[in-house]
């Protein structure tokens, strides 16, 4: 049996990969499956840029803005319910991942190591460690047991650290040791399509879209989800635009603070999404504007996976 074909639109943030794929579903029957780690948050459509309800109307779009605030989202959890979204598709949509998160979609592509369910009693002690301790505690102790994989994650990554430790306690073998283990290989045939932008260009494009973004209520946004979740520790104020909002809110900083803040991480996290996705060397470029171009592309590539099935 021929693999089925999934299309990944991906790039850095504010590149306009929603609008890349609205351009397939112009000439597709398209489902849109997020995988962005952000885009989950059902308390934070705006500050996020999710697809707006406009842009959700043109075809199905799936794992946008369901996850409480309070609740963190593993690559494993989120692989699990992506492919059953796929698997969920009909036989004539097309399956586009949409995102700018690398890990989520390195993990859904190249397979997860087949680590066993951690016992929730296990798994609640050591976050609770995480929150009681921090991350470096957790770092220390990791360093001990998995030094190899130490180099992967970093002392304040509280989350890591905390999985790292949970599988190393619940199954004798560390985390590297089941990254070594041979995935099964995938039932999908991946088509990834970048939306390339040089960060020049791209950094005063972020500048306007805050300030969209406060034009559209991002801080009014900020303040129900602070009255629903008042934690600022929880996972969903960890992002980049929910946090510096967060400390203007609580009167932790003024608004021309609070912007030049948000602009400046979110140009750090474009340069790093930049970094992540140029090593890869499976990504088939084009230009924000070239969804013609993009859309012949896929045509053609789905012709030829036709033909080798």
């Amino acid at each position: 049996m021929s693999k089925r074909p999934v299309i990944c639109i991906l790039g850095p943030t504010g590149a306009g990969k929603t609008a890349a794929a609205l351009g397939l579903a112009e000439v597709f029957g398209v489902r849109v499956i997020n995988f962005d780690s952000r885009q989950v948050y059902e308390d934070f459509p705006i500050i996020t840029a999710q697809p707006s309800p406009e842009e959700q109307a043109v075809c199905p779009h799936e794992l946008y803005g369901f996850l409480p605030t309070s609740e963190a989202i593993t690559a494993a959890a989120f692989v699990r319910m992506a492919e059953e979204r796929i698997d969920a598709a009909a036989g004539d949509e097309l399956p586009v991942l949409v995102g700018g998160t690398g890990m989520y979609l390195q993990s859904l592509t190249s397979g997860l190591a087949p680590i066993p369910d951690i016992p929730a009693e296990i798994r609640e002690r050591i976050r609770g460690r995480a929150e009681l301790e921090g991350g470096p505690a957790l770092y220390a102790e990791l360093e001990k047991v998995d030094p190899e994989y130490c180099k992967r994650t970093h002392p304040n990554n509280r989350q890591r650290n905390a999985r790292a430790l949970e599988v190393y306690e619940a199954t004798g073998k560390t985390f590297t040791w089941w990254h070594n283990r041979e995935v099964p290989p995938s039932p999908y045939e991946f088509l990834k399509i970048g939306i390339g932008i040089e960060l020049a260009e791209l950094t005063p494009l972020l500048g306007l879209r805050i300030e969209k973004m406060l034009e559209a209520g991002a801080v009014d946004e900020a303040r129900s989800a602070w009255e629903k979740c008042p934690d600022e520790r929880a996972p969903g104020w960890s992002g980049i635009g929910c946090s510096e909002l967060l400390s203007f809110i609580r009167g932790g900083a003024d608004m021309e603070e609070t912007v030049r803040a948000w602009a400046g991480n979110t140009r750090a996290y474009a340069k790093r999404q930049l970094t992540w996705f140029k090593r890869e060397k499976d990504i088939n470029w084009f230009a924000p504007d070239e969804h013609r171009a993009a859309v012949d592309f896929v045509r053609r590539w789905l012709a030829d996976c036709s033909r080798a099935g």
